[in-house]
């Protein structure tokens, strides 16, 4: 069996996707939940774009125990140095190097001729192999290189170290059939090929992310980068919950190729990343998506039930989804508790675990039946880890069909509270605008959901919006048994990571 490597991106790549930036401490949560579903490598984050950036990477990198922990840089020295000095505390590290290869790029972007560009790609890989004897080197935008070139570039950077050739498709422009064709071709024209592992990170722009990721592999590449949930900027990266479940259940096409992944945690893990980023899973979503195993033909019921095979081609079970009836009540004890949310995936410290608790015992006098989502929702919200500005004291709404919904809010700052009241076209509006009045800053609203977390008329609400402020989105999120409490949550969640935002720098990446 060969083994195909799993290179999630998620913390990188993902988090470029407009309103899904993550905090330090939603970094490391994923972090850790990725480790244990088993991926091989972990690209952590950009060292060079941001102190934030350089963080998070340390610390993933002293905290997290398995997989290889990689570091993004550009061609240039001080990227490079970035990345040495954020990788130094891994067990296990890798710098990730790249420089853009198609003409459009080095004519307009670059602005460089070719020959420089193989000098500089060469010298940026024997510079990394100061620090790492491990280092992955991406021919920006190769799907539009000309073939020639890239097999130059691809010998070269082999030549000079590195042991993992990345052949991006930056923009989502290939098609599966030339995409192979294009790993084929690298196979049939690179001496040195043997020496390197080729590996594949395409994008979604036209929906062939993870069609031309497969294809790939199917035509040698033996590493797939990729994202949970196939999060990503612009239409996303491969999806990894994809790529996966393909290899696993076509064993006859994908014949003797293996994963590490443990897919019990894809479910878990892609409803942890839903809910940190503010990305809503879309319900026909593949694997995760909530009507993936939902029949709503006769037909489909009635075969289902006779046997499972004939409607169904992965047990629900294998990915982790399985539909649990109530596990917890209001006299359930913190060890119980604990028990539970680590079935689910999540690793409290003790702080946040008390924390969470409290809050589960403030949900169970409200509802009868706690559910796992119910949960989930309770959990998400205290490990957002960014430390409230703005707070939630209390709200009152007048609406109705023959007067203008209008709101007072309540909110403290600091311990103080301040009240502000508007008039707005429903009662969440009204409580958004005389939030704005508090706070003195508006905001432009986009993606405004609200959604049901369970069933039954005592439903947990969840509220998940973005946030644009002087060119930086947030997203938010909220829940309670009331759906305006939960919108007034997340609008506050998207205010204060707005205020804990800091200025990225805008570098290309693969």
């Amino acid at each position: 069996m060969e083994k195909l490597t799993i290179f999630d991106t998620t913390l990188r790549d993902g988090e470029q996707a407009p309103g899904a930036s993550l905090n330090a401490k939603e970094k490391m949560e994923l972090a850790l939940a990725l480790a244990g579903m088993g991926v091989d490598i972990i690209e952590a984050g950009f060292p060079v774009s941001s102190p934030g950036d350089f963080d998070s990477v340390r610390e993933i990198s002293r905290a997290v125990k398995g997989p290889v922990i990689c570091g993004l840089a550009r061609s240039i020295q001080k990227d490079i140095d970035a990345c040495r000095d954020a990788l130094k505390p891994a067990k296990r590290a890798r710098i990730h190097v790249f420089l853009a290869t198609s003409k459009i790029h080095m004519q307009f972007k670059l602005k460089k001729a070719e020959d420089e560009i193989l000098r500089l790609a060469a010298w940026a890989v024997k510079y990394a192999r100061r620090f790492s004897d491990n280092v992955e080197f991406s021919p920006e935008d190769a799907s539009r290189t000309e073939k020639q070139f890239l097999y130059k570039v691809v010998e070269a950077v082999i030549k000079a170290g590195a042991g993992t050739v990345n052949i991006p498709d930056t923009v989502g422009y290939a098609q599966p059939e030339e995409f192979g064709a294009l790993i084929r071709g690298i196979r049939n024209n690179v001496p040195n090929i043997n020496k390197a592992v080729i590996s594949v990170h395409c994008h979604n722009d036209l929906g062939m992310a993870v069609a031309n990721s497969l294809s790939a592999v199917y035509n040698g590449a033996r590493q797939v980068e990729c994202t949970i949930n196939g999060l990503g900027e612009r239409a996303g990266n491969a999806s990894l919950e994809e790529i996966v479940m393909a290899i696993a259940t076509r064993p006859d096409f994908y014949r003797d190729i293996r994963t590490n992944i443990r897919k019990d945690k894809i479910y878990p893990l892609s409803r942890l990343v839903s809910s940190l980023t503010g990305f809503v899973i879309a319900p026909n979503k593949a694997i995760v998506g909530g009507n993936a195993f939902r029949h709503e033909s006769g037909i489909h019921q009635d075969g289902v039930l006779k046997e499972r095979t004939t409607y169904e081609i992965i047990d629900p079970a294998v990915i982790g989804f399985k539909v649990e009836g109530i596990v917890l009540g209001k006299h359930s004890g913190k060890h119980a508790f604990n028990e539970r949310l680590k079935s689910l995936g999540y690793r409290l410290g003790e702080p946040e675990l008390v924390a969470a608790f409290e809050r589960f015992k403030v949900l169970a006098d409200k509802k009868k039946d706690i559910f796992d989502e119910d949960l989930r929702a309770i959990v998400d919200e205290e490990i957002k880890g960014v430390e409230p500005l703005w707070q939630l004291a209390g709200f009152e709404v007048y609406s109705g069909t023959t007067i203008t919904p209008s709101a007072v809010v309540t909110v403290t700052r600091k311990g103080k509270a301040m009240k502000g009241s508007s008039e707005g076209d429903g009662p969440a509006d009204a409580c958004f605008k005389a939030i704005d009045k508090i706070t003195r800053k508006k905001a432009k609203l986009q993606d405004f959901r609200l959604e049901s977390v369970t069933s039954g008329k005592d439903a947990l609400g969840s509220a998940s919006l973005k946030l644009t402020r002087d060119g930086n989105t947030r997203a938010g999120i909220g829940s309670s048994t009331d759906i305006i409490e939960a919108a007034i949550k997340a609008y506050l969640d998207a205010i204060n990571k707005l205020e804990a935002a800091r200025p990225r720098k805008d570098l290309a990446k693969p």
